[in-house]
């Protein structure tokens, strides 16, 4: 499990810059199942063998999102979710969408 895991998100109200280049480099290293996408947001698509255990999946994500108060894009269909994260307050990523990603791969199966 990453380092991530174990920290808390922060809050952003704004007024940081996002993450770029080789700080946003150094925390997606620590979750390489997630896609960078042009250095704005994050995304991994799970999948599972059948509707309950994705569905579950997303509960649990819910849960953690909830809890700490960062909360995901979530697109689920019937075997598969994918989630998308990113700071809206900066329009961009910071340490807690990586701390979100981290957290929500601890929960899958």
């Amino acid at each position: 499990m990453s380092t991530l895991a174990g920290k808390t998100c922060v809050p952003c109200k704004g007024g940081v810059a996002p993450l770029k280049g080789k700080e946003l480099q150094t925390l997606h290293h620590e979750l390489p199942e997630w896609q960078v996408v042009d250095e704005h947001h994050l995304t991994r698509l799970f999948k599972f063998p059948d509707f309950k255990t994705a569905l579950a999946f997303v509960n649990r994500v819910g849960e953690v999102a909830e809890q700490q108060g960062h909360h995901p894009d979530i697109n689920f269909t019937w075997g598969k979710a994918q989630i998308t994260l990113w700071t809206h307050s900066i329009d961009g990523l910071t340490e807690s969408d990586f701390i979100m990603a981290a957290k929500i791969d601890a929960l899958a199966p």
